[in-house]
């Protein structure tokens, strides 16, 4: 086995009087690809920060190879001295490398010129400056502090392939599980201040740790069974051996000692959507709809239908108009040309990007109450503050604390505590997952699976879309937008390829265009169908139909949620169930003829 390049030793740091390591270890040897993985606060950033040594630890040994070169990745670069990116990323070089060709290349590879004024760059374009300026000199050693953050995916993709073909060892902190299956070779798990290492991927992580869990688990039981014996032989049979047993006695308290003194995982977020009133079959209905920005075409030609229950992904680089998009079809925005139309009873809970909503001076308990009161309304309930913000993970001595104090993750969770209290039936997400830890990831995945209402969804996590969505709608460039069935993935087999940047996207569109075959000369139109007399009666009676059935389900839905049904009259509580069952099939039966004969309708133009 190859020395190590990078070894960190019993590393032990406290915060504020609280333990954030005791007795974390980091080994890496040359060319080794480590992920390393815990959950928010756990002090994966701060355990990298001592690797590169910006941060001193309070105790243990940090050991770095003499000669060995490291390359950090901070998540806010500075920029200041700098008059022009190409400088900044020069500036990374080792002592001897100002004539190589990397930093331009790498510039150019991650779309930027080098020309740049470095303060006035948007969040994406400064970690890509960021990136070449630590991938230019190839180190030894490079440490990743969540790469993917901020980039789209082909920058993500490029990125992949870039560091693949690089001999540097990778230790690497990111929430984008497809990125970390790539690239990880060994797993170093950071939980509750120490570490523990696998000697695989990322792939087998989650798997390993939920055995991990479950060994603990069973441990801890057979330590309280232990105790519980003790404490009645303490109790019965101590007087008469109190000599004899003085050890027996010491050693009953260190069992006392290590239950008190250890350290259970951190709760998970509860994540819950609070469900509105049920919208319309459709949702939204696009035809041929453009947008025009300085006359270039950010939506061209587009149309699409979307129906109550889906979940349609939307995927491009960044600057492709998906925001745009998603407007239009909400109704938030008005096509220049082409019409959207938008269904009936909608209720709308929108996650921004960049979190705009959120107000960084005001307190985190305002922010969830509205701005006065110690109360959240949580759909029809009240809930105390206190008790909402502990679902995500918040202390309570956070609750005055500014907005603009808060992580990227916690600012994340907040979004996410603010929309899922407000009623809704179609749920708007624009990078939902950015800077969330996996386990919530996971837990926003399940939520969103039992989610009744509709999802829009904004993301470049690929594994996030292939778990969420059931349709991709993708830029091709120039304005076109194509949609797919199923996820990410399904999209790639189809398409034949991911996301592209602008300049690929327009060379695939002109090579499709060129090979195109010549338009077929059109046939000659059958006469025109016309609506039946039983279709024409079914379409002015359905409406009537599905209220009488809604009101029924209405009634039913009343008599099942009596606390005192069941106890009182099982058979009763049995018959409700059953035919409250019925009358959701019968309504959803019905709904789906009425679409079904509208869309026809529309077709015939009748």
């Amino acid at each position: 086995m190859a020395p190590a390049l990078l070894h960190l030793q019993n590393i032990s740091l406290t915060f504020g009087g609280t333990p954030l390591l005791s007795g974390a270890e980091l080994s890496v040897a040359p060319r080794e690809r480590v992920c390393l993985i815990g959950r928010n606060g756990s002090g994966k950033s701060t355990l990298l920060k001592i690797a590169a040594g910006m941060i001193e630890a309070d105790g243990g040994t940090r050991f770095v190879q003499p000669g060995a070169t490291m390359r950090y990745l901070p998540q806010e670069p500075d920029f200041s001295g700098f008059a022009t990116v190409l400088a900044y990323v020069q500036a990374g070089l080792d002592a001897g490398d100002e004539d190589s060709y990397r930093p331009q290349y790498l510039l150019n590879e991650l779309g930027l010129t080098g020309e740049e004024n470095p303060m006035q760059l948007s969040g994406g374009e400064a970690r890509r400056a960021a990136l070449a300026r630590v991938m230019a000199p190839e180190p030894d050693i490079l440490l990743l502090d969540e790469p993917t953050n901020h980039l789209d995916l082909p920058a993500i993709e490029w990125l992949e392939n870039e560091l693949n073909s690089m001999r540097s060892a990778l230790v690497i902190i990111s929430h984008d599980r497809r990125f970390l299956e790539r690239l990880s070779r060994i797993t170093c798990w950071l939980d509750r201040g120490i570490s523990r290492r696998l000697e695989q991927g990322f792939d087998a992580f989650e798997t390993w740790r939920d055995k991990v869990l479950e060994e603990e688990e069973i441990e801890r039981h057979k330590l309280d069974r232990k105790i519980v014996a003790e404490e009645h032989w303490v109790r019965y049979g101590v007087t008469a051996r109190r000599k004899r047993n003085v050890k027996r006695m010491a050693l009953l308290g260190d069992m006392r000692q290590s239950v008190r003194e250890q350290r259970k995982q951190t709760g998970l977020v509860k994540l819950a959507a609070t469900e509105g009133e049920i919208s319309g079959k459709l949702v939204a209905e696009a035809k041929n709809i453009s947008k025009y920005y300085d006359n270039r075409a950010i939506v061209k030609n587009f149309s699409t239908r979307i129906l109550r229950g889906d979940r349609i992904g939307i995927v491009g680089p960044n600057g492709a108009g998906k925001t745009t998009l998603i407007s239009m079809l909400t109704g938030l925005l008005q096509p220049d040309e082409g019409e959207v139309r938008i269904g009936t009873n909608l209720q709308i809970a929108t996650l921004d990007q960049k979190r705009a909503s959120l107000d960084d001076n005001m307190s985190l308990r305002d922010a969830l109450t509205g701005g006065g009161g110690d109360t959240v309304q949580v759909g029809d309930q009240k809930r105390h503050v206190m008790s909402y913000m502990k679902d995500f993970l918040f202390q309570t001595e956070q609750a005055g604390s500014p907005v603009g104090r808060l992580s990227g993750g916690e600012r994340g969770r907040l979004g996410l505590a603010i929309i899922l209290a407000a009623p809704s039936n179609l749920m708007v997400l624009d990078e939902p997952t950015n800077d969330l830890d996996l386990e919530t990831l996971d837990l926003l995945q399940e939520m969103l699976g039992e989610y009744q209402g509709t999802v829009l969804l904004i993301s470049h996590d690929r594994d996030f879309l292939d778990r969420t969505v059931d349709s991709v709608i993708v830029a091709e460039g120039e304005g076109l937008w194509s949609e797919y069935p199923g996820g990410y993935s399904d999209m790639l087999v189809q398409r034949g390829a991911g996301v592209e940047s602008f300049t690929s996207g327009k060379m695939k569109a002109e090579a499709q265009k060129a090979a195109s075959p010549p338009p077929a000369p059109e046939p000659v139109a059958a006469p025109k169908r016309k609506l039946s007399f039983k279709e024409k009666h079914a379409l002015d009676t359905l409406p009537q139909r599905m209220a009488k059935l809604e009101g029924e389900i209405k009634r039913l839905t009343g008599v099942i949620n009596d606390p005192k049904l069941y106890g009182k009259d099982p058979a009763a509580f049995d018959l409700a169930s059953r035919q409250l069952t019925k009358a959701q099939g019968e309504l959803r039966t019905a709904e789906e003829e009425w679409l079904e004969l509208e869309m026809l309708r529309e077709e015939l133009g009748a």
